[in-house]
């Protein structure tokens, strides 16, 4: 099974693989969620996931794009040196932050962002986790596996998103863009496809 059809299976519909109207009823009716709000939820994670394919952050960066999005923790020579290799790319750049250990420790990569908005960090993990009733220590990489989309929900809700969510006017969309990626990156995409779950609900 895939995230999607593992989500489905959480929602007791049809595990076709496919966010439909029968998946956004269900949705809706186990979280207590609006059309709107629904909209907004699974619109933002289509783009997110590249269309639901996607759920572990890819930190395989060349040395100019190290050099362009991770600029504050390289300088040229170090990233040629971690250039293309994730494990020591994520180990760096999240280090001792969002409760993570030294870059020795590796704990950057082992918590690097996972589930279909990617929770990022030891602290926001072991957080999410708890909120479902499992251990802190549980495997961080069922986040990507297992709960792709509770994890999200949990973002959702610790960020207060919901109430940027009241409807689908172009405002809201932008609000609710900034709030997950803190700039309004892919908002046409984002749009198209919160538009596309609001009309196809019941």
């Amino acid at each position: 099974m895939n995230q999607v059809q593992i989500f489905q299976l959480s929602l007791g519909v049809k595990t076709d693989g496919d966010i439909g109207a029968k998946t956004l009823e269900a949705f809706r009716n186990k979280y207590g969620k609006t059309k709107s709000e629904t909209a907004h939820f699974f619109g933002q994670l289509a783009h997110e996931t590249g269309g639901f394919k996607v759920f572990e952050e890819n930190l395989r960066y060349s040395t100019k794009r190290l050099l362009e999005i991770f600029g504050k923790y390289f300088d040229e020579p170090k990233a040629k040196e971690y250039s293309l290799n994730p494990i020591k790319i994520a180990s760096r750049v999240y280090a001792n932050r969002m409760g993570n250990g030294t870059e020795e420790s590796r704990d950057g990569w082992k918590h690097r962002g996972m589930g279909a908005i990617q929770l990022t960090g030891k602290s926001n993990q072991r957080k999410f986790f708890k909120s479902i009733g499992l251990s802190q220590d549980t495997e961080p990489s069922l986040i990507a596996s297992h709960y792709a989309f509770e994890s999200a929900i949990f973002f959702f809700n610790e960020n207060k998103i919901w109430l940027k969510a009241k409807d689908v006017s172009d405002s809201s969309i932008q609000k609710v863009t900034r709030s997950i990626n803190g700039g309004t990156h892919g908002l046409s995409d984002r749009k198209l496809k919160t538009l596309k779950y609001f009309s196809i609900q019941q």
